[in-house]
């Protein structure tokens, strides 16, 4: 059913990746967690040079990797695989004194080759910083975000400050999941973006299936579906202790979203839970969240959640059945599983809602990024609000409120969001707009309405 994408334009990342036209080459570094579109990204970006090599490093001991590289080289450079090179400096010295003008060389999932031979930087230093290297454009990839981050932003790494650009690969918009899945309904965009969030390389392998229910079923509820095992691989690829990091994400999908929470679930001081939390929220996985008007350091009040989709849909709604799953019962266990997905889908349409509100004009004003707001109302009892964002001429608040609900919710909603908004201190001395993201069309008065097409389109960009 894998049908190969399009390719979506990264126009942005294009124009920083673009190869210098007076041909005196450069240096990038590119990274971001697996499948999301490095490799695609850098193809297009070196369409047309005028000579490349692309090697991509593996587990494989120095010599064999040097043997293998050298033989890509020999494509462009004659006879570069006719001798034995003793290491890597070797290699890259004859590199400097023979390679053709404007010439590219890509080394893609580069983290395994400076595995393998911890000289490697030094020795890419070294050549980077030669005179040899004038005309060479040399781009450096790799998933594992802790090592790429080492290699290029780590002031102690010999490769600091050699960048040209050194690019993060992000997500693709969730606007652009209709199209590469085919989907005409808003509201199947949104069920489909809740479960595969924005990884390209997840929208290939669901193009072709009927629904998001189905790809979900077939892709990672089942044990031999290709993205089952998918969270452990990504946790390889980014964390020293790969148990203590999914026992963490474990426990926020289950419900446990404060710091002490999960320390005493897992019967461990908080204080030990502070740096893989920190290193979870960097590499993406999960977030951080402090109601709005509290600072953002206010631990007591924090709250963490799963960000990425496809690992919050693993640990909220497969990795609690995992023996089920795997027990062979598989078909009815599934069915049972994806009967709960009604409610994953509402919390990811109050993500897009809020993603939604800075490229938004609503009330016809620009807004800043919002929050979440829970704690007391201005009469004391508790209060919680979906939206809340400061306009950016600062006059005004937005008060909004995402459902996923039938139109009987979402009226019962409105409703609510009126009191809400009386309720809201943060509201004092400034106009509040109000907002319902609903996916049933209504006219609330007062009230600007967004539907999934709106949400969805604003976020194609």
């Amino acid at each position: 059913m894998e049908d190969r994408l399009p390719f979506f334009d990264r126009a942005r990342e294009l124009a920083r990746l673009r190869i210098p036209p007076d041909g005196r080459g450069g240096f990038f570094v590119v990274y971001g967690r697996r499948r999301i579109g490095k490799t695609r990204l850098i193809k297009e970006a070196v369409k047309g040079a005028a000579s490349t090599v692309f090697y991509t490093g593996d587990e494989r001991e120095t010599p064999l990797q040097i043997r293998a590289l050298a033989s890509a080289l020999a494509g462009a450079i004659p006879k570069f695989d006719a001798v034995e090179y003793p290491g890597w400096g070797a290699l890259l010295d004859r590199l400097a004194a023979d390679h053709p003008a404007k010439f590219v060389l890509v080394l893609d999932e580069f983290p395994h080759l400076a595995a393998q031979d911890r000289s490697l930087p030094s020795l890419l230093q070294k050549f980077v910083d030669g005179e040899g290297f004038r005309g060479v454009t040399l781009i450096i990839c790799g998933s594992s975000q802790r090592m790429m981050q080492g290699l290029a932003l780590d002031a102690a790494s010999p490769l600091f400050g050699r960048a040209n650009q050194v690019l993060k690969i992000e997500a693709l918009p969730p606007g652009c999941i209709g199209k590469a899945l085919g989907l005409r309904s808003a509201s199947d965009m949104v069920e489909a973006w809740a479960v595969f969030g924005g990884v390209p390389r997840y929208w290939e392998l669901a193009r072709g299936f009927r629904s998001a229910r189905e790809a979900a079923v077939s892709l990672v509820l089942d044990p031999l579906g290709p993205l089952h095992d998918e969270p452990r691989r990504l946790l390889l690829d980014d964390t020293r202790d790969v148990v203590q990091a999914a026992s963490i994400l474990a426990l926020v999908g289950r419900g446990a979203h404060r710091l002490s929470e999960i320390a005493g679930r897992l019967g461990k001081p908080a204080t030990s839970l502070t740096r893989p939390i920190a290193r979870l929220v960097d590499l993406g996985l999960l977030h951080r969240e402090n109601p709005f008007g509290s600072p953002s350091k206010t631990s007591k009040k924090t709250l963490y959640g799963i960000r990425d989709p496809l690992m919050r849909f693993w640990f909220r709604m497969v990795e609690p059945n995992l023996a089920r799953l795997d027990s062979g019962a598989f078909e009815k266990a599934g069915r049972e599983v994806m009967g709960t997905l009604p409610a994953l889908v509402s919390a990811a349409w109050e993500d897009l809602a809020r993603m939604c509100v800075p490229k938004a004009e609503i009330g016809g004003r620009a807004w800043d990024a919002p929050s979440r707001y829970w704690g007391p109302g201005r009469d004391g009892s508790p209060l919680e609000i979906d939206a809340v964002a400061r306009s950016m001429d600062g006059a005004a608040i937005l008060v909004g409120a995402a459902t996923w609900g039938d139109r009987k919710t979402a009226v019962k909603k409105a409703v609510e969001l009126r009191g809400k908004a009386s309720r809201f201190a943060g509201c004092e001395g400034k106009e509040p707009v109000l907002v319902m993201f609903s996916r049933e069309r209504l006219s609330a008065e007062g009230i600007e309405v967004l539907s999934p097409s709106d949400v969805m389109k604003v976020l194609a960009d």
